[in-house]
């Protein structure tokens, strides 16, 4: 099985509605690294590095997010990098 790694861009009302610290506990219960951060436009975005079926998983969850949060688009692109865990990132 090999390491796939995706970049996430998601948009909607997801910030100051625990999005990222709620990204980093579903990424680290399903064994995914890379990270996750705002950005200045308001949306999300992640690089998130895995097997593809925890991938899809973590994909599903990000459409929904945690309760408080409206996500109206997740945009996935290839991405790339190496990652030993996932974490919360600065504003980007």
């Amino acid at each position: 099985m090999s390491e796939r790694v995706l970049h996430l861009e998601i948009r909607g009302r997801v910030q100051g509605v625990y999005y990222r610290a709620s990204m980093v506990e579903q990424a680290t219960a399903l064994g995914v690294k890379g990270w996750v951060r705002n950005r200045p436009d308001g949306s999300v975005q992640a690089m998130i590095a895995g097997e593809e079926a925890v991938l899809q998983t973590l994909i599903e969850w990000a459409k929904v997010g945690p309760a408080d949060a409206v996500v109206r688009e997740v945009v996935v692109s290839e991405g790339e990098g190496f990652f030993e865990i996932f974490e919360q990132r600065q504003t980007g």
